[in-house]
């Protein structure tokens, strides 16, 4: 027969490992709940991110997954659809349209590979001059600019950065302004 302080003992023991067993799998289930938002999240970027057609309206709908923040302008569209005015942080000098995707965790190799994916779905492959005023941070994954057409340059930008939960990931595709015509 066990004694009462053995009892208690044992108890304790397989109260802590009950507690300890429950916060690993609240933990595990946070971070596949991250995975799961980073994949999605990733996929509609690419998806939609660099579609000349995709509005606000249409960005709340379809590039934000349950966990994921947006943001998005396009002050003059490709289409026949209202501009999208500045809603989140203030527009970078000199572009006329961005689209960001972010999300919790630290999942930028997977953002960037679904970047260039979309990139290589809509065709946008031809390299072009990085602007100066587009430097990379400490967690870069991906800085590239692309041609979109003679007069249009498109800068994407993947890595991590401090968000409001801790590490975030960050995707954003910013429309440079039109270059002037040679003359």
């Amino acid at each position: 027969m066990i004694g009462g302080a053995t009892k208690w003992a044992i108890w304790g023991v397989l109260h802590l490992a009950g507690a300890v067993g429950l916060a690993v799998l609240a933990t595990t289930r946070v971070q596949a709940g991250d995975a799961d938002v980073a994949t999605l999240a990733s996929a509609a970027f690419a998806e939609h991110c660099f579609s000349p057609y995709m509005t606000a309206a249409r960005a709340d709908d379809v590039l934000a997954p349950p966990g994921a923040r947006v943001d998005f302008y396009d002050l003059d569209p490709f289409s026949d659809a209202a501009p999208s005015p500045v809603s989140g942080r203030a527009a970078t000098i000199g572009t006329d349209r961005r689209c960001e995707v972010a999300f919790d965790g630290s999942f930028a190799d997977m953002a960037a590979s679904a970047a260039i994916a979309g990139l290589e779905m809509e065709g946008i492959d031809t390299e072009a001059p990085l602007p100066d005023r587009y430097q990379p941070t400490d967690g870069t994954t991906l800085l590239a600019a692309r041609q979109l057409n003679p007069r249009r340059i498109a800068v994407v930008h993947v890595g991590i950065r401090p968000g409001p939960n801790g590490v975030e990931t960050f995707m954003v595709v910013e429309r440079l302004m039109p270059l002037e015509p040679a003359q």
